[in-house]
């Protein structure tokens, strides 16, 4: 097992996956004109590739450009929109649900009103906490959980208390890289378990 970095050694390693990770890739909450779509893309990229989610986003949003329009709309018709996507049944009973929620009200600012959106989870409320600058927080996902145990970063195999850990080591006003950073660098070169482990053990040495 790694033994844990000093914040020094863990924020030296921060940098080094940042110089890594390509310009390019941009991921399923980044870059959307309102919160709200940031929110709906986030929850719509659960369990399914960064890439896809945008494909499968970008004509949602122009076909509904607002959560008042979202909500109102049939089931069956924004099952149709995203069928292509994982779980499309789940995620279309939410982002309707959310979607008639939040054209009623302001959107929530913390992780707990967020939390109480049909289908918004702590990972999602974090993401899209961290992605719109509202707060800071860290989104703990396949990716993050991952690479923060091999960097020795965190040990504990729950969500939570890695969320926990990951706080622990680094101040807050490097939350909001985290996620972004981890999960850029395993969609880049996780895909390969060796290759992946080949860079870390050169960024930990």
């Amino acid at each position: 097992m790694t033994q844990q970095p000093t914040l020094q050694q863990a924020l030296k390693q921060l940098r080094q996956l940042q110089k890594l990770n390509p310009t390019n890739i941009r991921l399923a909450g980044e870059a959307w004109s309102t919160e709200w779509q940031t929110l709906i893309a986030i929850m719509l990229s659960a369990q399914t590739r960064d890439v896809k989610t945008i494909e499968i986003a970008t004509p949602l949003f122009k076909k509904y450009p607002t959560p008042q329009k979202l909500g109102k709309e049939k089931l069956e018709k924004i099952e149709q929109v995203i069928k292509s996507i994982n779980y499309y049944k789940t995620k279309a009973k939410h982002i309707k649900e959310t979607s008639q929620i939040l054209s009623k009200i302001n959107m929530p600012e913390t992780i707990n009103e967020l939390t109480k959106l049909p289908g918004v989870g702590r990972k999602t409320a974090n993401v899209f906490l961290s992605e719109t600058g509202k707060a800071p927080a860290i989104g703990v996902d396949t990716h993050v959980f991952r690479i923060s145990h091999k960097l020795g970063w965190a040990v504990s195999n729950n969500r939570d208390k890695v969320e926990e850990e990951l706080k622990q080591l680094f101040p807050s006003k490097y939350w909001n890289e985290i996620n972004t950073t981890l999960v850029k660098f395993g969609q880049t070169f996780g895909r390969s378990s060796k290759q992946e482990d080949e860079m870390l053990s050169k960024i930990i040495n």
